[in-house]
């Protein structure tokens, strides 16, 4: 069963990448129930897969960057090897409210309110982020925008759109960038009972924009790359105003998870620009592994969107004696989106499996890599499907490291449908375990996660 619930429809003139083709936005919100299935879901899967990206509701095609539009939510509940609903919800900023003509929801705001970037799963409930100058939302069970949040009162401003969960400690830590004040980052750790505890002030020069970060058991580790503010962009009136900057050093800080900004360790690196790390260890020799998706450079020919040139795999090892970089490729492939198994972050792991990329930040396929053996496997979806983001599940508490689940939605641009994939991570080339087929297209969002049941 389908409803389209009371929304807005609007048109997009189609004249931008990010407004056309698979990445049209969609124009209504819909609950479906009773979803098609082929194969079969595991009867372990109890939960929500929640997926964030924009959708904006009215965009200028002329004036309109892919990470700018209001945020929509889209969400699938699986339930004793049935999918019971498929969601999708704008995030109800003041404006998206205001469109609908529903009351403002309430909660602090900080600089803007477009959620748009990540859903996660921290201290019981569900959250939406975003970078650069928003407080979290808190999304209910059935995808509603519930409230923003600043944690109880203890952050004092933007959070990020890739904070990490310690597995050793519960803690959530986050570099946040603000584009009000271009003259620091902070690094954030939130407790495990959703309360902010700790929280460092970090100067830096230009307003790096800084997307993702990593941790090790001794060090938080900041990306700062030369994509900044830009002003001149800022007075065009552009929707995201941060440009490659030559100016900039490109440089890596570790900083002692219990130090202050004092304590980085900074260590210049040849220029380039990181969206996603993919985990971070402490060696035995007392160096630091970081695995992570390079770019040549970013946001320097294209206003739109992304338009790096050159991308790989490659692991940097830190020497935080020498301030040395060591940087190793390991898959040149065009490729994004990394994820590990999560209960490995910050710790030695072997498993990474990332988006193979096509143009337009299109997926063409997924790659499982044996950081161990110096393998990769590739799961082909065949021609016309792209593959978004794909996320691992443990099959349960003590599984092995890819003993488990692999699952994210795949577009089918031919027919204009969408499956939410479950492939098997130890028969990655077989034939997925499930899928889960939606009637329309999910345009290609970010990131999306995986929330248990709690009942």
């Amino acid at each position: 069963m389908s409803t389209i619930e009371p929304g807005v429809e609007h048109a997009v003139t189609p004249a931008n990448p990010y407004l056309t083709g698979v990445h049209t936005p969609m124009t209504h919100e819909l609950t479906i129930e009773g979803l098609r299935v082929t194969g079969t879901i595991p009867v372990a899967l109890d939960g929500r897969y929640l997926r964030l990206g924009p959708n904006p509701m009215a965009a200028d095609p002329d004036n309109y960057h892919w990470f700018s539009g209001d945020g929509m939510v889209h969400g699938l509940r699986i339930e004793n090897g049935r999918a019971l609903w498929y969601r999708n919800r704008w995030v109800r900023s003041e404006a998206v409210s205001k469109a609908l003509g529903e009351p403002r929801v309430d909660g602090p705001r900080h600089v803007f309110d477009i959620v748009n970037t990540n859903p996660v799963s921290f201290a019981g409930r569900a959250f939406g982020v975003v970078e650069a100058g928003s407080t979290p939302v808190e999304f209910g069970e059935t995808l509603e925008t519930l409230r923003y949040t600043d944690f109880e009162g203890t952050l004092h401003g933007s959070f990020a759109a890739h904070p990490h969960v310690d597995p050793a400690t519960g803690e959530m830590l986050a570099v946040c960038y603000d584009v009000s004040n271009p003259a620091a980052i902070r690094f954030v750790v939130v407790a495990p009972e959703g309360r902010v505890r700790r929280e460092v002030e970090i100067p830096v020069p230009h307003g790096p924009m800084i997307h993702d970060c990593a941790f090790t058991q001794r060090f938080a580790i900041i990306l700062d790359l030369p994509v900044t503010f830009s002003l001149e962009a800022a007075m065009e009136r552009h929707p995201f105003p941060y440009r490659w900057n030559e100016a900039h050093p490109a440089r890596i800080g570790l900083l002692p998870r219990e130090g202050n900004a004092d304590d980085i360790i900074w260590c210049a690196i040849d220029p380039c620009y990181v969206f996603h790390a993919v985990n971070a260890f402490d060696a035995e020799d007392g160096k630091v592994v970081l695995d992570v998706v390079v770019h040549d450079r970013m946001f320097s020919r294209i206003k739109s969107g992304p338009d790096s040139q050159r991308v790989g795999l490659e692991r940097w090892t830190i020497d935080p004696a020498t301030r040395a970089v060591t940087a190793v490729t390991l898959d040149p492939t065009p490729q994004e989106f990394p994820r590990p198994d999560e209960r490995r972050l910050g710790m030695p792991y072997r498993y990474a499996y990332t988006m193979a990329m096509t143009g337009w930040f299109l997926g063409a396929g997924l790659f499982k890599h044996d950081l161990t053996a110096g393998t990769r496997q590739t799961h082909d979806f065949g021609p016309g499907r792209h593959p978004c983001e794909f996320i691992f599940i443990p099959a349960h508490p003590d599984a092995e490291e890819d003993e488990g689940w692999l699952v994210g939605f795949v577009i089918d641009a031919a027919n204009a449908t969408t499956d939410l994939v479950i492939l098997d991570a130890r028969n990655f080339e077989g034939e997925p375990q499930a899928s889960i087929h939606l009637p329309h297209v999910v345009p290609p969002g970010f990131h999306g996660n995986w929330m248990p049941h709690a009942g």
